[in-house]
Formats: structure tokens, sequence, C-alpha cells
């Protein structure tokens, strides 16, 4: 509430810009447009992806297979870090992207052919996200390598079959990876200015240039609430309540998140409401207020994300490098890492906690900030103070309630 009051007081006109930023070097600016750097970045995931594709179909169906920590550790915590990192890492490396325009050249044909029209915003990549984060945290024996060879299986038959019906169209919106990794990295200090040149900026430059778009709030909602919901099926009291209840597990649990998607698209969407009323807008102008700032929960979902999934990224991840050794479960020592010892020092309790706390703080400032410029922005300055009040509770409830999941006992 202090951080709302003095934005308030100190912030009256749009300050973000997309002339803002500080230029690169231009030998670093020559190197992250390489065509070179792209090519090996490339590579490396084509290599990965077959890699990780041998143990799929040929390795054993035990502890022992590096595919769920490829998958879960890999791709959706360490896709998501890098990307808040670097930026929208997964358009450049994305295997599947890569399949579809080789596919499209051996056939001699033009990289934009598309039998339709694509009209559908992020709707597929909510509901691809939706999928694959229940899939996740709960879906039962979902590191067995039958339910592993379903689940790629699927992704790469879906994914081909959206591109060769709507062009590489479905890759920029539908895919829900590059959906994942190109909104967390909006929060990058990686981006372009207006002419296109590389600058480091703050993550409030990069969500302020999202404008809103069909699919934008529920994409948010499943990242926000999906990443909430991870921490709260970790309390004891919730575990011990799913075990002793009546109601099958797997029912309970998907109920629940369900619930969490929707409180986060259906919070956002009253404060939204209200605000605009406040604002003296007509109820119908907060269907699209709500897209407008959707994008500020990113910063929030990026916060929560680090809280999450930082000990899980910096010691599992670690981990995986000794399983890929050994893709076939033969024994071998292919990388050279079978002896590999993760490194624990950056999971010590004290830091861990320091990490949660902050990133989860952080995110709900740069949320606070998001909303207030795009609020100023698209709403009646005069009103858009006393308008964004709604918003401004909806973010510290999320806040607050993070604090609460993350250290619960």
């Amino acid at each position: 509430m202090i951080s709302f009051v003095a934005i308030g007081t100190l912030w009256r006109e749009p300050r973000l810009r997309d002339t803002d930023g500080v230029l690169l070097p231009r030998p670093v600016a020559a190197l992250l447009d390489s065509r070179s750097l792209r090519a090996v970045a490339r590579a490396l995931a084509a290599v990965l992806t077959v890699w990780t594709l041998v143990a799929l179909v040929l390795g054993p169906d035990s502890a022992r297979n590096p595919v769920p920590h490829v998958v879960y550790v890999w791709l959706w915590v360490g896709l998501a870090f890098s990307s808040m990192l670097l930026g929208p890492v997964w358009r450049v490396i994305n295997p599947v992207r890569a399949l579809h325009a080789g596919l499209l050249r051996l056939a001699r044909v033009s990289p934009d052919l598309a039998a339709l029209p694509y009209r559908w915003g992020l709707w597929p990549a909510a509901l691809g996200l939706g999928t694959f984060t229940w899939v996740e945290l709960v879906a039962e024996n979902n590191t067995s390598l039958g339910f592993l060879q379903l689940l790629v299986g699927g992704f790469f038959a879906v994914s081909l079959l959206g591109s060769a019906v709507f062009g590489r169209t479905w890759f920029d919106h539908a895919d829900p990876f590059e959906a994942w990794s190109r909104l967390l990295g909006l929060l990058s200090p990686l981006g372009r200015r207006h002419d296109g040149r590389w600058v480091l900026r703050t993550p409030l430059h990069g969500v302020n240039g999202l404008r809103g778009q069909r699919g934008l709030v529920p994409t948010v909602a499943v990242m926000l609430g999906g990443t909430a919901y991870d921490g709260f099926s970790a309390n004891l009291s919730w575990s011990t309540f799913v075990q002793t209840s009546p109601v099958s597990s797997s029912l309970l649990k998907t109920a629940t998140l369900l619930t969490f998607f929707g409180l986060v698209a259906v919070t956002i969407w009253l404060a939204s409401v209200v605000s605009v009323r406040l604002s003296g807008e007509p109820f119908a102008r907060s269907f699209t207020f709500v897209s407008d700032i959707a994008p500020s929960l990113i910063p929030i979902a990026g916060g929560y994300v680090v809280a999450h999934y930082w000990s899980l990224w910096v010691y599992q991840g670690q981990y995986a490098w000794r399983l890929l050794t050994d893709p076939l479960g033969t024994g071998a020592d292919l990388l050279g890492t079978a002896g590999l010892v993760p490194n624990d020092a950056l999971i010590q309790p004290t830091l861990v906690a320091t990490i949660q706390a902050v990133s989860i703080v952080v995110g709900h400032l740069l949320g606070v900030l998001a909303a207030h410029e795009r609020a100023i922005t698209v709403l009646d300055r005069r009103a858009a103070v006393v308008g964004q009040v709604p918003l401004m509770v909806v973010m510290i409830l999320y806040t607050l309630g993070g604090l609460t999941i993350l250290f619960a006992p």
C-alpha cells in the first residue's frame, strides 16, 4: 500500500518509452544478431532433442532415465529462467519450429504456407500451458516412460498438425512453450529499442511493450495460478486433506488447480470492472481494459517462478547431466558426468528463503509499477490513480497470498 501511495503521488505521467535503454556495444549487438550464434544454439537444441528422444524410445523405464529431468526441469523450469535472463529463447531453438521449416524447404514451398488463417490468439497456448501444468502437478505416473512417450508424441503431433494447417503463425501464437518463453522473456534486461538496436532495459519496458490480445488473460492466469498451486500443494495440511478425503485425489487436485486458474482470471477481471467504473468509463470498456492490464501480472508470475523453482533448477538441473550421460541405462558414461555430484551451495536454507521472499516482493512491486503505467496511459489521467486502486488491492492480495503459501508449514 505504501508503494501504491508513493507511485500515485510521484508517477503522474507515462514514463516508459520505446526509445529508452542503454545501447549495447556494437560487437555485443552484432554477436546477438549473428546467424552463427543462432545456428550453434539450434544445433545444440537439436542434439539434445535427439539425445532425449533416444532415451525416450530406447531408455529404461526407471529413475535412471533422463527424460523426466529434461522435460520437467530443463524444458519447463530452465526455459523460464533462461527466458527471464536472455529473452524469448524458445523461438530461436524450438526444435519443432526448426523441423517444420526444414520440411518446407525440402518440399520447396514458401515458409509462409498455410491452409487456413489463424484467428485464436493465445487461447491454444493457454490450453497447452494448462494441460502441461496439470501433467506436471497432478497427473499420476507422470514420470513413467509410457506416459512421457504419449506426452511428447502428442505434443509433436499437435504442433506439426497445427503448423501444417496454420503455418508458422502457429508457433508465434499457439505453441505453449513459445508463449511461456515469450511472456517471461519480457522481463529480460535484454531488448530492442524502437529502431531495432539492442539495449539493456528494465523489466517494465518489456512488459509495457506488450499489448492486449485475445487469450492473453487466460494465458497469464494459467502462468500465475499454476505456480501458486504448486506452492500450495506442498503444504502439509493440504497433503493430509487430500490423503484422507473420500474424493479421488486426482479429481480433488484437478478441481483445485482449475480453481487457482479461475481465481486469477476472475479477480483481475473484477478489479478491471471496478477500475473502469471508478474512472467513469462504460462497463463494456472493462473487457478491453482487462486485456490491457493483464501484462502487469507477468512480473508477479516471474517472481513466483523464481520463488518456487529456484531449488529445483539449481540442484536437479545439475543432476540431469548425471542421467544424460547414460541415455540407454547401460552403465555408459558418454558425457563423462556419471560421477557428478551437484553443488548445493545455492540451495542453503537461509539463501533460498531470502531469494524466495525477495523474488515475490520484487515481482509485486514491478507488477504495481507496470499496472500504474498502463492505467495512466489508457485511462483518463485525472481518474487513473483512483481507478487503479482495485488493481493495486488485487496485486497486494496476490503478494500476501504468495508469501503465505510459500512460508506456510
